[in-house]
């Protein structure tokens, strides 16, 4: 399937193919034809599978097709509800490369900035806005937003709204809106509360399921290495001296850990930035822009701070710390290998993140391969004597040591 089988506008598609797009990813491909058919979808995916675009082409369109048939003001028909400014920004940004050749205005709203710009903008008039619930609630507020004439809403990334404390804005928000109109909502995952949320809002959805052995890419290598957590930050600088080269984003758990890895790069003298939820919206823009300009070549962040950023060409991805959340593993390592290109996944796991490599190789339905010959390998454990059975068993074992009877012992 090809993008002009898809019922898309001229104008669209010669932006598309202007930026080198030429076939819909699986989760555009499903979901565009059914927003084209007017339908409430619920699609769960991974941030790095086209999910913008399987909303934003759709939605163009359909505005495209209004426009021509009414003259006016320009009025809010479409709402985008993102958990973070750094994915607002970026939505925002597609709607800018795949309306380029349209008359259609789009605008991004969040906190961090002054509210007088994004006021100016939005009394001039916007056909799409895309916002942060924060800052929606704070401009709605002073009466400059009106839902009145909303079609459609997207609610993008809901499980991180979840786990940002933003579902009673998101519930508040919706209730500005008119009951009849069109509802998608994405997600990484559908926890219960999500489950609730969506036959709150949607009529009827059509579900939409892409799985993780779609999503992540054949062009990722994935390795893993076992290392105690002391030793993390010195297997972190031998593969930068020895193993990896060009763009890498490094992910920490928390705000803490990006900060004291980022002072440890920089007296190493690597060129590193970084990005969590303490630091200024400009400095997170300036670090994003850095990294895409290769001023820096390490960005550290945690998960929230870097969701929904898409950077082009990143040659490699470091767990630093294992995600909890296997999904969570997906989204890290779709950061790289996009477009065609190669990338490389290293992940380090410390003694007490073993359980955590189970569930993501069962999300992912194969095993991640295991470097054992590095500085800094973790010590085996040593198994704990059973009385009464080891003697008995003792005779006609063969050598733990030999190759052909070794075992992964995690």
């Amino acid at each position: 399937m090809k993008f002009s089988d898809l019922r898309l506008n001229k104008s669209i598609l010669k932006a598309l193919t202007e930026n080198k797009h030429h076939t819909p990813t699986l989760v555009q491909e499903k979901v565009i034809p059914l927003v084209l058919n007017k339908k409430d979808v619920i699609v769960t995916a991974q941030t790095g599978t086209g999910k913008t675009a399987s909303f934003a082409l759709p939605i163009i369109e359909e505005l495209l097709e209004e426009q021509n048939a009414e003259k006016g003001e320009k009025t809010i028909k479409s709402l985008i509800l993102s958990p973070t400014r750094e994915l607002a920004i970026q939505i925002d940004e597609s709607f800018k490369t795949y309306g380029k050749y349209t008359n259609l205005r789009s605008t991004a709203v969040y906190g961090g900035m002054s509210l007088a710009p994004q006021k100016d903008v939005l009394k001039k008039g916007v056909d799409i806005l895309i916002a942060t619930p924060g800052r929606f609630i704070d401009l709605h507020k002073q009466g400059v937003i009106d839902l009145s004439f909303l079609k459609t809403f997207v609610l993008d990334e809901a499980d991180l709204m979840l786990d940002m404390g933003f579902i009673n804005d998101v519930k508040q928000i919706e209730s500005f809106s008119p009951k009849k109109k069109q509802t998608l909502l994405f997600s990484a995952t559908i926890p219960q509360k999500i489950d609730e949320l969506a036959k709150r809002l949607l009529y009827k959805p059509e579900k939409i399921t892409i799985s993780p052995s779609h999503t992540t890419s054949k062009n990722i290598g994935q390795l893993l290495y076992y290392v105690p957590k002391k030793n993390k930050t010195d297997l972190c600088l031998h593969l930068l001296r020895n193993t990896i080269n060009g763009k890498v984003i490094i992910f920490r758990r928390t705000k803490i850990g990006v900060d004291k890895l980022e002072q440890t790069l920089l007296k190493n003298n690597y060129k590193v930035t970084s990005l969590h939820g303490d630091k200024t919206q400009v400095i997170r823009n300036k670090a994003v822009q850095d990294f895409k300009d290769k001023k820096s070549t390490i960005l550290i962040a945690t998960d929230v701070a870097a969701r929904g950023i898409d950077i082009s060409k990143v040659d490699a991805v470091i767990n630093f710390d294992l995600p909890n959340v296997p999904e969570t593993y997906v989204h890290r390592i779709g950061r790289t290998g996009r477009a065609g290109k190669s990338g490389i996944a290293f992940s380090f796991c410390s003694a007490d993140e073993t359980s955590y490599v189970k569930t993501i190789e069962e999300l992912l339905q194969k095993p991640i391969a295991i470097i054992e010959d590095h500085p800094f390998p973790l010590s085996k454990p040593k198994p704990k004597k059973q009385p009464n059975t080891i003697s008995k068993h003792k005779k006609g074992r063969k050598s733990s040591n030999s190759k052909k009877n070794k075992k992964r012992w995690y």
